[in-house]
């Protein structure tokens, strides 16, 4: 049961994680970020690491850009009910409004989880074998950090 309640929330990091690459293809955002960091961060940084040419660069971009419009309104909801979630718990906890918009963030997310691993599906083409084990071995120690923090903050004390 614990495991599961991790693995969920490394799904939801990741997601959140595609969800920043594909909005920052959209330009400024409502909070002012500018236009290409997040991915412009992200991409210099699998650059570097897994050496991407420049004909994968311009193929990731384009996966970004043409993947946009379907993150950005699920996103969008996202935000919309985590707000809605926020204002309940300062006005007045009220269960059955919770639970509303808690299943509708369940619908959000598993949309979200399906166009995250097409997505992913689709940018793990573009690398070469190698890159795809640099990624991979790259990904299992992230995984093992997240998950050796996420055990230190429940140990007892």
């Amino acid at each position: 049961m614990k495991s599961n309640y991790w693995k969920r929330i490394l799904a939801a990091f990741a997601l959140l994680l595609v969800g920043a690459l594909a909005l920052a293809q959209a330009g400024p955002n409502a909070r002012g970020a500018e236009e290409g960091f997040p991915l412009g961060h992200m991409l210099g940084f699998f650059t570097d690491y897994l050496d991407l040419t420049d004909a994968q660069q311009t193929q990731v971009k384009a996966i970004m850009a043409k993947e946009e419009p379907n993150i950005s309104p699920l996103l969008t909801q996202l935000d919309q009910t985590n707000q809605q979630l926020r204002q309940i718990a300062e006005n007045g906890y009220d269960d059955a409004k919770v639970r509303s918009i808690a299943a509708q963030q369940s619908q959000t997310l598993t949309e979200l989880t399906v166009q995250k691993t097409r997505i992913e599906a689709e940018l793990f083409q573009v690398l070469t074998p190698d890159q795809k084990d640099k990624l991979d071995k790259f990904l299992s120690r992230r995984e093992q950090r997240f998950m050796k923090h996420m055990h230190a903050g429940t140990a007892p004390q």
